[in-house]
């Protein structure tokens, strides 16, 4: 397979949607990116093409058996009008961890960070220059082969697509309330639960349809075997500030190896606080709340950074995190990450990596 990535220009520009307009992920650029796969030939054709439909055939595995695997990142236009991607290797390293989960054939990293260059370089006027705003992308693999049999699939797509999306908080940062489900579970070690696949998401909407009926922001997940040890919240990583020490939950087969995760935990600890990977009840979290212990509690990922958490609701039983006002640390996170993202302040671990345009 060649590395040459052929580009066909749209002739039908679309209307860009004004900033109040954007929301996250309804707008999508003029362009996308597209490669086959086929057993035996490994993956070819890789191109820039127009936005369009795909046509697949009703048997594609993909519709039948879930064989699918997606990414999200963000690109940033700087004030002196750079590009800049936020950790972009991580996204593809991840994209292979999932395929090799569930049996879809590994991308070449370099080639698919390539084909991100090239589609951001012909979409560049896409990417929001207002403060708060970015161009999310999402690159993707399903399943093609039409066939009903239950095994993996000898033919695949690999596509990334791109959407200007607003500011996450354009009231401003505040704390969500969010409600502990007991009866629902995410995902269990050994499952697909660390994989970014639909199926996990899939399995998610139910709980967070029955959390918002009462009230509530999203789901705080627990641990599928035993049902006491706090997992994820909605789609994101969750961090606990207890007596000064920062405690998120170990990765152990069912938690998603968040980026932003990694990169809060990375910050945390070079600014001299002490972070614990580890398993955390919600027993002792309620403990810790009510004993005022408690100070901070947030949410991570691509597309808040960080999403404070005001209160918890476990079995009818509520603990106000902070007084209900977003903490010191989970502020001072959200600045400075998004202040490296937009090359507003130094990066000093090498995170962003500019586009060549």
């Amino acid at each position: 397979m060649g590395t040459s990535i052929s580009i066909e220009l749209s002739t039908h520009k679309k209307t860009k949607p004004l900033a109040n307009e954007r929301g996250f992920g309804t707008y999508f650029s003029d362009h996308m990116f597209i490669m086959d796969y086929a057993e035996g030939q490994g993956w070819y054709n890789p191109r820039v093409v127009p936005y369009q439909p795909i046509s697949l055939d009703p048997a594609a595995k993909v519709f039948h058996y879930g064989q699918t695997i997606f990414e999200g990142l963000k690109a940033y236009k700087t004030g002196d009008g750079r590009v800049l991607l936020f950790r972009p290797r991580k996204n593809m390293e991840r994209l292979n961890r999932s395929n090799d989960r569930l049996g879809v054939p590994h991308i070449d990293e370099d080639l698919a960070l390539e084909a991100l260059n090239a589609l951001i370089k012909v979409d560049q006027d896409w990417i929001p220059e207002e403060s708060g705003h970015s161009l999310y992308i999402r690159p993707y693999v399903i399943a093609t082969q039409p066939a009903l049999g239950v095994d993996a699939s000898a033919e695949y797509k690999f596509m990334i697509i791109m959407s200007p999306v607003g500011n996450y908080y354009p009231e401003g940062v505040n704390p969500v309330k969010i409600y502990v489900e007991n009866e629902y579970v995410r995902a269990v070690r050994g499952g697909v639960g660390e994989a970014k696949t639909a199926g996990n998401y899939a399995a998610s909407l139910k709980a967070q349809e029955i959390a918002k009926q009462k009230g509530y922001s999203q789901v705080l997940w627990l641990d599928g075997v035993h049902r006491k040890y706090v997992e994820e919240v909605g789609s994101m990583n969750v961090f606990f500030k207890i007596n000064g020490v920062v405690y998120t939950p170990a990765l152990n087969g069912s938690i998603l190896n968040g980026i932003t995760r990694s990169s809060i935990i990375q910050l945390l600890r070079d600014w001299g606080l002490t972070v614990e990977e580890t398993a955390i009840s919600i027993e002792e979290l309620f403990a810790a709340a009510q004993s005022g212990a408690l100070e901070e509690a947030f949410g991570t990922g691509t597309a808040a950074v960080i999403s404070p958490i005001g209160e918890l609701n476990w079995k009818d039983e509520k603990a106000v995190i902070g007084g209900g006002v977003t903490g010191e640390i989970s502020g001072k996170l959200y600045v400075t990450l998004t202040g490296i993202q937009r090359g507003l302040v130094p990066d000093p671990f090498g995170w962003m990596v500019e586009v060549e345009l």
